[in-house]
């Protein structure tokens, strides 16, 4: 039964990430993720109270899953130390993979007009955020590059930069490898800031 309910979950979450890219978050209906997944509005209502509440679940697990993957990635990171190699490395891992920044721009629209969206949403942040802080800190102890500030701040500025750059590369239309080379070089300029 949980495991029923799991897939069901999954499978939701899947058509709604594909119903949101395609339309946005305002023209995307209940309706049309239960479709797009194969299942009725009561398995969507089981599963999910609301489509604010499903979108907050969707950019958490896609955010989760990216955050666990640099997160090993991290800890096979080589160098002795090199800046800009380092960032290199890990602007490889780009956060904005699968996480379109249409979709958070319209959560947070969204959120400036609904309290409750908002609190979801600023939670949601706040985890990532503490998610990476853990990678910061590890990358600057593993790698003996002190920081010119509190992880908390460093990760709270390459947040900040990152979910900017994403926006910026998505109106200019950028190619994901074009988009990749504006990060890491946005990166290497900020990096070197930030570590003394």
């Amino acid at each position: 039964m949980a495991r029923s309910r799991e897939n069901t979950r999954a499978r939701l979450l899947e058509a709604a990430h594909e119903v949101f890219a395609e339309v946005g978050l305002d023209a995307a209906s209940v309706e049309m993720i239960c479709e797009r997944a194969g299942f009725t509005r009561g398995a969507f209502y089981s599963n999910f109270e609301s489509k604010d509440e499903l979108f907050l679940a969707l950019i958490t697990q896609l955010s989760e899953d990216k955050l666990d993957e640099v997160s090993v990635r991290v800890k096979t990171l080589s160098g002795g130390g090199d800046v800009v190699d380092l960032v290199r490395q890990i602007a490889a891992m780009s956060l904005s993979e699968r996480m379109e920044p249409q979709l958070l721009s319209e959560v947070r629209t969204q959120a400036l007009r609904d309290p409750r969206l908002a609190e979801a949403f600023l939670s949601w942040r706040a985890q990532m955020l503490r998610r990476i802080e853990t990678i910061v800190g590890d990358v600057s102890e593993r790698h003996g590059l002190p920081l010119r500030m509190t992880v908390a701040d460093a990760a709270q500025l390459l947040l900040d930069v990152s979910e900017q750059c994403s926006v910026q590369a998505a109106l200019e239309r950028l190619s994901e490898r074009q988009a990749n080379r504006a990060m890491q070089s946005r990166l290497e300029q900020l990096v070197p800031l930030l570590v003394g």
